[in-house]
């Protein structure tokens, strides 16, 4: 199959729609060949888009997606030049069905999304700038698993992150400061979230 990169959410969920009108289920190799070794953004975003979505309720899912979303920007932050999973992960798999919901759900803020990257600020989505996005994005991941024992919560982080891996997606240094104003704001949030909560809740199995 031939290795494309995608370049928008638009068209990463559009690829998305098209995996799952292949067969009964899509799993992680399916994505990874359709999108390319060196998609970095798109792995980092889409995780991060699923949680936003319906599918984020499951619980330990917000978990499990950052777990995968860390261990693609640490492969970020020490410059590897592809992206790489193990194949227990490649063969995680979803129903199409449930993955065509899903990516009906998250076309609005698809658009939205693309309106608003253009490209600019280049300079902070290369470089020394890159490694700088992966050490908050693992900030970011770290934050999901006690979130999750508030309702919602853990979306806070994970839009940032969908943000940042928008930015790296279509090259918006743009986007990228404002993931960090707004990973600002959702670090107070949660903090404080956190600390005021009653604490009754039982904690949220892994996947």
């Amino acid at each position: 199959m031939a290795h494309h990169e995608p370049s928008s959410v638009t068209e990463v969920l559009s690829e998305l729609d098209e995996l799952a009108s292949h067969g009964d289920k899509v799993c992680v190799a399916d994505v990874l060949d359709d999108f390319g070794e060196r998609s970095f953004g798109p792995f980092i975003m889409l995780p991060a888009l699923l949680e936003l979505s319906p599918i984020g309720g499951i619980p330990g899912l917000p978990t499990a997606l950052a777990l995968f979303i860390a261990l693609i920007a640490v492969q970020l932050l020490i410059g590897r030049d592809h992206v790489w999973m193990p194949q227990f992960v490649q063969k995680r798999a979803v129903g199409s069905r449930k993955l065509h919901k899903a990516v009906g759900k998250l076309r609005g803020i698809g658009k939205f999304l693309d309106r608003h990257s253009e490209g600019r600020l280049e300079i902070l989505t290369e470089g020394i700038a890159i490694k700088l996005v992966a050490i908050l994005i693992i900030a970011l991941c770290c934050t999901v698993p006690p979130l999750e024992f508030l309702p919602f919560a853990s979306s806070f982080p994970m839009l940032a992150i969908a943000v940042m891996g928008l930015a790296l997606t279509v090259r918006d240094g743009a986007l990228v400061l404002a993931a960090l104003v707004f990973t600002g704001i959702a670090t107070a949030v949660g903090v404080y979230m956190f600390l005021n909560s009653s604490g009754d809740g039982g904690g949220l199995p892994f996947l």
